[in-house]
């Protein structure tokens, strides 16, 4: 086969998959909710590392448009959005707050994949040690019964289910 045949063939693909409007509607939600940070530098690392995945106020880059990549975007999105969103705090389906930390805590977020384009996400040890404080204080910590804002709250629900 011709090297001149797989290149032109890679293009017309490329080309092709580019009407697959799937990933390029980068209208953020509207923000319904916000949790109360236990500190602006929390929310400062949070905005720097998580906020484009975990908030409706994702910055959308120049990448995010063209397939296959806007596809792989913005499930990452829609999938961080699902399951913790700080734009929608407050929200009746559940927001896992209280497992941020140990997320960040793991070295799981953030996503080694989003690192490279992001390099302000890349967070010192020292900042990620802040950030999971911060976390911690702000939602709770599911690894650490007890801790956390969030486990008083978590506590009181689970004691309004026994009634």
């Amino acid at each position: 086969m011709n090297f001149g045949k797989v290149i032109l063939g890679g293009v017309i693909a490329l080309a092709a998959i580019q009407l697959v409007p799937y990933g390029r509607n980068h209208k953020n939600p509207a923000v319904t909710g916000t949790p109360n940070w236990d500190s602006p530098r929390t929310q400062e690392l949070f905005d720097r590392a998580c906020k484009d995945c975990h908030s409706n106020n994702t910055v959308w880059p120049w990448y995010s448009s063209i397939a296959p990549v806007s596809w792989l975007t913005q499930i990452d999105v829609n999938l961080g959005r699902e399951a913790f969103n700080v734009s929608e705090w407050g929200r009746p389906t559940e927001n896992e707050g209280e497992k941020a930390a140990g997320e960040v805590r793991e070295g799981k977020m953030p996503m080694f994949i989003y690192l490279p384009a992001h390099p302000a996400a890349k967070l010192s040890v020292t900042e990620k040690d802040e950030l999971v404080k911060g976390l911690v204080a702000t939602f709770g910590d599911e690894s650490v019964k007890g801790k956390g804002k969030g486990a008083e709250k978590r506590g009181a629900d689970k004691d309004k289910d026994k009634d």
